[in-house]
């Protein structure tokens, strides 16, 4: 076995172990890129192996989507999925857990009329309101894992050769993911430790704002008074861990939606929808965006914050240091699950559940009687740097350093 059949071997285990943990008698789906083939094979043998009841794959090709966009009339936009939305929801409600394989090429939608783009995803997002709520509470387990495409790679590192670009983005991809290291699953095991320690000192000091100060920031950020920060490691229903993003380096909690106030500039561009955001910033006012500007992108992130009455508003607040292991890297992946993990990052839509202390077994209108948000989207976006300095501002005023110079103060 080669040395990268033997890394995939690794990252597949690593999907199902640590990222979905996979319970003896439990349903796995997989979503999917058919070019992925070759790992999720992988991931199949390495769910059975665990005990797995069936693992079922959805399957996707962006060159079918593409064309969907180009030529299908405009009603096929508005059809909701009912069928696939009622099989998740039902699939989840009964145990499933589900692991998606992200290959996305940042720039699939560039020219497609943002009008196509926004219907579809309001529509699909309207008709998943019952499965993301669950989501949103950690009712079932679910992760993110990536996979190299062609046109990702040559996105990330247009400056090297065709033939070296899929590699190099591989050998990025597992280093992030800790593959290239003797046992991963054990360096997460102590990954999880190190974050969870970050949290447990915030969760400790209760803070009532945040205050983001750096080039183009100035923005304060009231908690919700009940808010809880996570690290990666989420618990589901059944009592079983899970880590949704892997990679991950960050700690977050929940915003009061109506807390949010200044303004707040991009340091990375924002892949969303297939098309490229990028040098943007966000004015609010009592927690709504009341202004959006942007040197890229700036009609899709109109329509993004356009996408419903709570997309107007933050439903996370996450901390990043600059210093990481994919900060240091140095390089731009033009993918959220990458560069999210490379700094301090905030979230338009919908908030988490379990960002609350006993959020998880509240209805919605007792989540947003405590301040949180809700929204049909939830997109993160990037806004850390070597110069982002951060102040817990407590109960009585006083501004105490957790962030300086981008990196961790506490």
């Amino acid at each position: 076995m080669s040395d990268f059949q033997q890394k995939l071997q690794k990252y597949a285990e690593l999907a199902v172990r640590v990222g979905v943990n996979v319970q003896p008698g439990q349903t796995l789906i997989v979503h999917a890129p058919i070019l992925s083939a070759e790992l999720v094979r992988l991931i199949v043998k390495s769910a059975y192996t665990l005990g797995a009841k069936l693992v079922k794959v959805k399957w996707s090709d962006e060159t079918i989507t593409r064309l969907q966009y180009e030529l299908a009339p405009d009603e096929t936009f508005n059809i909701p999925p009912k069928w696939y939305a009622a099989e998740m929801t039902e699939e989840v409600e009964h145990g499933a857990a589900v692991l998606h394989v992200i290959a996305d090429n940042p720039d699939l939608l560039k020219g497609i009329p943002s009008s196509r783009i926004t219907a579809a995803q309001r529509v699909r997002s309207h008709e998943l309101h019952q499965y993301r709520e669950y989501q949103m509470a950690d009712k079932f387990s679910w992760s993110l894992v990536a996979y190299p495409s062609v046109e990702w790679a040559a996105k990330v590192f247009p400056n090297l050769p065709a033939s070296e670009q899929i590699d190099k983005l591989w050998e990025a991809i597992f280093s992030t993911v800790r593959v290239d290291l003797d046992n991963p699953v054990e360096a997460w095991k102590e990954h999880l430790k190190t974050l969870s320690s970050k949290s447990d000192i915030l969760n400790a000091k209760r803070y009532k704002k945040l205050h983001y100060l750096a080039p183009g920031t100035d923005l304060t950020i009231e908690l919700a008074k009940a808010h809880l920060w996570v690290a990666a490691e989420s618990v589901n229903q059944q009592g079983h861990t899970f880590v949704a993003n892997m990679p991950t380096e960050e700690v977050f909690t929940a915003p009061l939606k109506t807390g949010v106030n200044g303004k707040v500039s991009s340091t990375k561009p924002l892949s969303y929808s297939g098309n490229i955001i990028d040098n943007f910033s966000l004015t609010f006012e009592n927690g709504r965006i009341v202004d959006v500007q942007a040197d890229t992108g700036l009609e899709t992130l109109q329509h993004l914050v356009e996408m419903d009455e709570g997309s107007h508003y933050l439903g996370e607040v996450a901390l990043v240091p600059h210093k990481s292991p994919i900060s240091d890297k140095n390089i731009l992946f033009y993918n959220t699950l990458f560069d999210e993990n490379a700094s301090n990052h905030l979230a338009i839509g919908n908030a988490y559940a379990f960002n609350l202390k006993g959020g998880k077994e509240m209805t919605a209108e007792e989540l947003a009687a405590n301040g949180l948000n809700f929204s049909l989207t939830h997109v993160d976006f990037m806004i850390g740097s070597a110069e982002m300095d951060i102040n817990g501002v407590t109960e009585d005023g006083t501004e105490e350093p957790i962030f300086r110079k981008g990196n961790w103060a506490i």
